[in-house]
């Protein structure tokens, strides 16, 4: 794919922001393929998430990362310290925002984690085919407050509009990404797609398909640990996950009328862990009640969350 003949570039890129603003349907999108969990919940991506680009130019690794916002418990402050944490390694950051949404507290704290980076900002006014740019005027204005210039004399800083779900100007931020990028060889193999354990994409998956059967019966506090992966057993992979809830009242709700519920998740995610592990896959999900996981350090790591 690369061509030998001329200098390649790499180098990584942050795409941070507020939570459910489109960070994982643009890595998606950019990637062509899906390696982040898309939801209409918030807070759906825990942890890091990288995918790799790579053409004849060279190759971006774009880090997805949890959505900044003000939290509480352990889990919130991991995810909060992991989105910022992501910045100091990369050469730039994708500011993604919902350009069809007003502004907020969380926007102002995502601004202010951002405004001393010291890295190149893009900031990507995500749906801008919804309003054609109605709430645009207020992200500049918060930029503007927070720093005190006007936008104009921002040097660091790029407005780029986009909707990441249908592709709108995805490849045009590609090539400006590119343009930002060091000279450098590839840091990872040609032909790889994202660096995410693939027992964490596997709970991803069950998790992501739970948010999408119940919407907002069940709130964020989900969460899918994988207890086994067990070798080939004729031909077919045993996958054994635990789902935690925090109360009998969410229980009830994950398993469904006479065992709906978890059937259907069950049925929808087999086909997109088969599709992941290029193989035959039995799934058993159990439904487990733990109402202080957030705050349970072993629970957390053995999801793949890395404390330092």
């Amino acid at each position: 794919m690369a061509n030998k003949s001329k200098q390649l570039k790499s180098g990584m890129v942050a795409i941070v922001g507020r939570p459910n603003v489109g960070k994982s349907t643009l890595l998606n999108a950019i990637l062509g393929e899906k390696v982040s969990i898309v939801s209409d919940v918030p807070q759906t991506t825990r942890n890091q998430i990288r995918g790799i680009h790579t053409d004849e130019r060279g190759q971006i690794v774009f880090i997805d990362t949890p959505g900044i916002h003000a939290g509480r418990d352990k889990l919130d402050k991991y995810m909060d310290r992991v989105a910022i944490g992501s910045i100091d390694s990369v050469e730039a950051v994708i500011h993604m925002v919902d350009a069809s949404e007003k502004t907020g507290v969380e926007e102002k704290h995502v601004i202010s984690r951002l405004n001393k980076c010291g890295k190149p900002i893009i900031v990507a006014l995500n749906k801008i085919d919804i309003t054609k740019g109605k709430f645009v005027p207020e992200y500049i204005k918060l930029w503007e407050e927070t720093r005190g210039v006007p936008i104009t004399e921002m040097t660091d800083i790029t407005l780029f509009p986009l909707s990441a779900l249908k592709g709108t100007n995805v490849k045009k931020l590609i090539d400006m990404l590119f343009e930002r990028m060091p000279q450098g060889p590839f840091l990872y193999p040609a032909d790889a797609i994202t660096d995410l354990p693939k027992r964490m994409a596997m709970a991803d998956l069950i998790r992501e398909k739970l948010f999408h059967l119940m919407k907002q019966e069940v709130p964020h506090s989900i969460a899918v640990l994988i207890e086994s992966v067990q070798p080939k057993r004729g031909k077919v992979l045993h996958i054994r996950a635990n789902i935690l809830v925090e109360r009998e009242s969410q229980k009830e709700i994950v398993i469904g009328k006479g065992g709906g519920i978890l059937k259907q998740v069950g049925t929808e995610a087999r086909r997109d862990l088969e599709e992941l592990v290029g193989e035959k896959v039995f799934l058993e999900l159990f439904v487990k009640i733990s109402s202080r996981w957030r705050e349970d350090f072993t629970a957390l790591e053995d999801m793949g969350y890395v404390f330092n």
